[in-house]
C-alpha cells in the first residue's frame, strides 16, 4: 500500500487539540470556525492565502451580526419581548436572524425574491421563520429596494416589528469583532485582508478590528459585475451574496486601498477548483473572494499574511454553481481559467464585464468623483 503523504506549511496554526465543549443552545455553536490554507493553482507555487471558513457555523457567517443585532435592539429596547423581527435577505442574513429569533423567542419574517434558493426558502420555513417573497424588482433598485419596500409594509401592518436593517446598522458591523479575534489568535495577525462587499458589515467590521494590530493592513473589497456599490452601474446579477443595487451606509469606502469586481464564469471556476483541490468551497463570494486572494498573495512580497473569509459553504448552490446544466444555460462553463484582472484607473472610467481591478476607491454617492473620471 502506498504511503500517504501529507503537506505541511511552516507557521501553519495549530489544530484544535480538544473537541469543542457540549452546549444546550444551537446559537451557542456561532464562532470558532477554522482556517484553512489555499494554495495552487487558486496562487501561484509557493504562495498561498488563509481562509476563514465561515460555512462552520450552523447558517453560515452571518448568523454572527444577526445574533448581535438582535441582542443589542433587545437591550436598548428597541425590540420589545416576543416582538416580530422583519428583515430583507437573499438568504444567509435571514439564516442567521431565524437562529436569533429562536434564540431570543421572536417570529421572523424573511423578505426575499425569485432568486433565493429553493434549498434555502425550505429551510427558513423549516427553521420557523416565514418567508415572504416580492415579484417584481424595483425600476432602480432592483430586488433590494422592492424588498426593503415590502419590508417597510409589513412594519406597518405589526406596530411592534423590528427591522435590523443591515445596510445602515452599525452593529451589523460590531457583529463581526469575534471573527477578527479569532483571526488574531489563529494566525498571529492579518497583512492583507480580503472581503467580499454586499451591505459592507464584514468587510467594515473585520479590518477596524484587525487595524488595531496592524495599521498597515491593507483591505481589497471583492463585488460583482453589475453592481452599483463601488460606482459601477446598476445591471441584472446572478450573483447573490455580494454586490447590491444600492448604497449601503455599512460600507466604509476610506477603509479600502483597492477593489475588484468579478464575473459569474470566474467565481465557478474558483468555486469549483477550490473543490476539486481542496476539499472546501462555497458559494458566488467564496469564488469571487479566493480567485482575488490568490491573485494578492501572488503580488505581495514572501511571508505576506493574506487572509480571506469564505461566508459559506456549497449547500445552497447546488442548483447554480455546482450545477453544470445551470452553468452551461448561463454560459459560465467555457471560460479560461482566470490569470489577472485588468485595471482601470477610476471606477467610473468604463463598465466592467470581466475580473478587474481598480486602486481608487471613492464614494460612488459622491457624484462630483464619477462626473470627473468621465470628462
Amino acid at each position: 500500500m502506498n504511503d500517504v503523504v501529507l503537506e505541511w506549511h511552516p507557521g501553519t496554526p495549530a489544530g484544535r487539540t480538544a473537541a469543542p465543549g457540549p452546549v444546550r443552545q444551537p446559537h451557542a455553536l456561532v464562532g470558532n470556525t477554522p482556517v484553512l490554507w489555499i494554495g495552487a493553482p487558486l496562487a501561484p507555487a509557493g504562495r498561498g492565502f488563509w481562509a476563514k471558513l465561515e460555512g462552520s457555523n450552523p447558517g453560515g457567517m452571518k448568523d454572527r451580526p444577526a445574533l448581535h443585532m438582535v441582542r443589542r435592539a433587545r437591550e436598548r429596547g428597541a425590540l420589545a419581548p416576543g416582538a416580530r423581527i422583519v428583515e430583507s435577505s437573499s438568504g444567509t442574513l435571514g439564516l442567521g436572524l431565524a437562529l436569533a429569533g429562536m434564540a431570543f423567542g421572536h417570529p421572523v419574517t424573511v423578505v426575499t425574491d425569485p432568486g433565493l434558493e429553493p434549498i434555502v426558502a425550505r429551510m427558513l420555513t423549516a427553521f420557523g421563520a416565514e418567508v415572504d417573497s416580492v415579484r417584481e424588482p424595483h425600476p432602480t433598485g432592483g430586488w433590494q429596494q422592492a424588498r426593503r419596500d415590502r419590508v417597510a409594509e409589513l412594519l406597518e401592518r405589526e406596530p411592534d416589528s423590528w427591522c435590523p436593517d443591515q445596510y445602515s446598522n452599525p452593529d451589523n458591523v460590531d457583529g463581526y469583532e469575534s471573527l477578527a479575534l479569532e483571526l488574531m489568535a489563529q494566525l498571529g495577525g492579518v497583512d492583507v485582508l480580503v472581503c467580499a462587499v454586499g451591505t459592507g458589515g464584514h468587510s467594515a467590521g473585520v479590518a477596524r478590528v484587525l487595524r488595531r494590530f496592524n495599521p498597515d493592513l491593507k483591505l481589497i473589497g471583492v463585488d460583482t459585475i453589475s453592481s452599483t456599490v463601488f460606482g459601477q452601474p446598476a445591471g441584472p446579477r446572478l450573483m447573490r451574496g455580494l454586490g447590491s443595487s444600492i448604497y449601503p451606509r455599512n460600507v466604509d469606502y476610506a477603509a479600502f486601498d483597492e477593489v475588484h469586481w468579478v464575473a459569474p464564469a470566474e467565481a465557478v471556476w474558483a468555486c469549483r477548483t477550490l473543490a476539486a483541490t481542496r476539499y472546501a468551497t462555497g458559494g458566488w463570494s467564496v469564488g469571487a473572494v479566493a480567485l482575488v486572494a490568490g491573485w494578492a498573495a501572488g503580488m505581495a512580497p514572501a511571508g505576506t499574511r493574506v487572509a480571506t473569509v469564505f461566508p459559506d459553504g456549497p449547500q445552497r448552490y447546488f442548483d447554480t454553481v455546482y450545477n453544470d446544466a445551470f452553468c452551461a444555460e448561463h454560459g459560465l462553463l467555457n471560460a479560461a481559467p482566470p490569470v489577472r484582472p485588468l485595471t482601470i484607473a477610476h471606477p467610473g472610467e468604463r463598465v466592467v464585464t470581466a475580473w478587474t481591478r481598480c486602486a481608487r476607491v471613492p464614494d460612488p454617492r459622491s457624484m462630483t468623483d464619477l462626473a470627473e473620471a468621465r470628462l
